[in-house]
């Protein structure tokens, strides 16, 4: 009789260094209203949406994709990504009603964002920066997901995807085409569609078809996400050992008597105003206010990256780390906001002083959102528990960017410097003649001739046949109405 023989254990598999993020997909199909829906939004898209005109096509196109993506798509939408899609349906509006192209984009980069921490999801600020980017990570897994069909009949489409968008293609082609052509041809044709139906020449149908591909194959993406959501958190950096008491403790003690020391010696400094610039020789108000803007660059890049590495060095079961963390953070952010409200200051006395710019406006704007931010760090602070803050900063830097874009930038410049010419001092005619149409009812006010310069290139803008309904925008209306009558 043979002894038996030791079989050894298998060794398991070793970790993988990059964590999975996309879950193994060989099952997900796509259904018959998700392969219509996107190219529907695509035919749509491909009708009314051009990139140079600023309206509201953006936001028609929009909600047919979260239609798409948050009906036709099980799951259904959770309420909280319902408000996420609002918020950017709001950043999309923004389109038609405001004529700044600037801000505008700022906007559409915004509800780009939220859009896919809605469809993604994002716990971790890596998680919520990488799910930007997911969509143009997933085409190979798009077109996969397009060509499987299921077996049980009438359960999906048994057509191939690309099929339907070719056909869909080409009608759409053929429907511009012939049409642009029988509008040319017959001015009572022309008529019967004006201001109902898109009017595109055919130099312009391999644009307008390649946009909507684009919006067709991007809506079926959402849907992917929708399906097969990565895990973006995964590739979040993993929680720190923490350090020693007195490891951490003396570096962020030392910083807060730094930070004690500016605010104390500089106290005049930072809130000295008028009469500290009108008594320091060699001291202008351009200088007064740039030091206050780096300084909080400078002070906001250190307290982020010292809480950031601060928050993963602490011992949170430690009540007494716990208690030492949070008055050394919580100093140096109150710190910190003494010093964004300098910056304020500083950058407020420069407007008053040579006027209101874009990038000055734009500039005083994110010192008041920072400022913010560093509220919320010091209630996450409270708490040692920042798991929330990712979320919050991006919903506040949401809202805050809405509130911009009903503040309406370019017509504040315009008001303001108009007021400052009422008033006797300088106007810079030819920088009032860059803004937007939004500065239109105010420099409407404007005696002549500024007013023929401030609005010459305005005019030769708007010269021309009204939007289409597809192309509303409030403000080039109003410019149009104020301008032309």
């Amino acid at each position: 009789m043979t002894a038996p023989v030791a079989v050894a254990p298998k060794p398991s598999a070793p970790a993988p260094l990059v964590p999975r993020v996309w879950r193994r997909d060989r099952t997900s199909i796509p259904t018959r209203p998700m392969l219509i829906g996107s190219a529907v939004v695509g035919v749509l898209a491909a009708l009314i949406l051009d990139v140079d005109t600023i309206g509201v096509a953006y936001a028609i196109v929009f909600v047919g994709v979260t239609v798409v993506v948050g009906i036709l798509t099980p799951p259904r939408l959770t309420p909280i990504q319902w408000g996420a899609c609002a918020g950017a349906l709001a950043l999309f509006g923004v389109a038609a009603v405001r004529g700044a192209g600037w801000l505008v984009f700022v906007c559409l980069v915004a509800a780009w964002v939220v859009f896919t921490w809605a469809l993604i999801g994002g716990r971790t600020w890596t998680g919520i920066a990488l799910g930007t980017i997911m969509p143009w990570r997933a085409p190979l897994r798009v077109m996969r997901f397009a060509r499987r069909r299921n077996a049980r009949p009438g359960a999906a489409l048994r057509v191939p995807a690309v099929r339907v968008v070719a056909v869909g293609a080409v009608s759409v082609a053929m429907l511009l085409i012939f049409g642009s052509l029988f509008a040319s041809a017959d001015p009572e044709f022309a008529k019967f569609f004006d201001g109902a139906a898109p009017s595109i020449r055919v130099d312009e149908t391999i644009a307008h078809l390649l946009i909507g591909v684009l919006v067709a194959f991007g809506t079926l993406t959402a849907v992917y996400l929708r399906r097969r959501t990565p895990d973006v958190d995964a590739l979040a950096p993993m929680p720190a050992s923490p350090l020693p008491l007195w490891e951490w403790v003396v570096p962020l003690a030392m910083l807060n008597v730094l930070f004690l020391g500016f605010v104390a010696v500089q106290l005049k400094t930072l809130f000295g105003g008028d009469n500290h610039v009108q008594v320091t020789d060699g001291l202008t108000y351009a200088d007064y206010a740039r030091q206050g803007f780096w300084q909080l660059m400078m002070v906001t890049v250190l307290t982020l990256l010292v809480i950031a590495v601060a928050v993963r060095r602490v011992d949170r079961d430690d009540r007494r780390s716990r208690a030492l963390a949070r008055g050394l953070l919580g100093a140096l952010c109150t710190f910190s906001l003494v010093i964004v409200a300098s910056a304020v200051h500083r950058m407020w006395l420069y407007e008053n002083q040579y006027g209101f710019t874009r990038l000055r406006v734009s500039v005083f704007a994110v010192e008041l959102l920072l400022g913010l931010v560093f509220v919320l760090l010091i209630i996450a602070g409270v708490r040692m528990s920042g798991a929330w803050l990712p979320t919050a900063v991006l919903a506040m830097a949401t809202v805050g960017l809405l509130g911009f874009a009903f503040f309406n930038p370019d017509a504040y410049i315009a008001e303001k410097n108009v007021e400052r010419f009422e008033q006797g001092k300088s106007i810079d005619v030819n920088y009032l003649s860059t803004l937007s149409v939004d500065a239109v009812p105010a420099l409407d006010r404007l005696p002549e001739p500024q007013r023929s310069d401030s609005l010459w290139y305005l005019k030769q803008e708007l010269r021309g046949s009204e939007d289409s309904w597809w192309e509303f925008n409030s403000a080039r209306k109003q410019a149009r109405e104020i301008l032309f009558g």
